[in-house]
């Protein structure tokens, strides 16, 4: 399965960095959510990427929008990793079943048993409003998640 701009966002709750778990449908009303998936915590490409999230994009996360950063690993791999490099967003675990999530938004690499890079903004009804797809070992452009969250909040 996989999902496109104008469909309703598949809902999950999923184990999360905070020891608790997180359900998509939860900021619904609430908050806007830019959904990270990423292949593994600790790798190179994806620590660069939050970490660009953390020092260059850290207004992406506010009182309109939550940033989700999601993985096939183990909860306790996610809070490791967010307590290793401080990061401020919240991550959740698709680990079991092992990516679920991913795929049912047409993400999960069967081969590989990670994700791609997608990247999915769901507005506050729960509608994909925006969405980018990019190969495992291909870093995105932030500059995407930026215009897509302002195109949505003007």
């Amino acid at each position: 399965m996989s999902v496109e701009i104008g469909d309703e966002a598949p809902d999950f709750e999923l184990p999360d960095s905070e020891d608790g778990k997180t359900k998509l449908s939860d900021y619904r009303g609430r908050k806007n959510v830019l959904l990270v998936f990423y292949p593994l915590a600790f790798s190179p490409i994806c620590t660069s990427e939050f970490c660009a999230l953390r020092d260059i994009n850290r207004d992406l996360q506010s009182d309109d929008t939550e940033v989700l950063g999601i993985s096939v690993d183990s909860r306790w791999t996610l809070k490791a990793w967010k307590e290793a490099e401080k990061f401020p967003n919240k991550f959740v675990a698709d680990f079991w079943p092992h990516g679920e999530v991913g795929r049912a938004y047409g993400v999960l690499d069967e081969k590989r048993g990670t994700t791609l890079r997608g990247t999915f903004l769901i507005d506050k009804q729960g509608i994909i409003r925006w969405m980018e797809i990019n190969p495992a070992l291909e870093a995105r452009d932030q500059a995407g998640w930026r215009k897509a969250i302002s195109d949505l909040d003007a």
